[in-house]
């Protein structure tokens, strides 16, 4: 599974990232979409192998309101469903 998740990654656009926010009707500025695009690219790695290390609350300065209450939702959602599987 890491190695399709690697082999994504290498791949990953900002449009990929702004299409998946707005199917989960997360709508970014393009100040947002910066910093996830760049925050995801530097540690993705790490956050697969240990989802419950990232502590959103450090960037929450970084989205609206909304949208990081969207983001935390979404976070934990994806990190519980998906994590027995990397």
């Amino acid at each position: 599974m890491f190695n399709l998740i690697r082999a994504y990654m290498g791949r990953m656009t900002l449009e990929d990232i702004n299409n998946f926010a707005n199917s989960k009707n997360i709508h970014l500025s393009s100040d947002e979409l910066n910093f996830v695009y760049e925050f995801i690219s530097k540690n993705w790695e790490q956050i697969v192998k240990n989802p419950k290390l990232l502590n959103l609350e450090r960037y929450q300065d970084k989205f609206s309101p909304e949208n990081f209450y969207k983001i935390k939702k979404l976070f934990l959602e994806y990190s519980s469903r998906y994590s027995s599987f990397i």
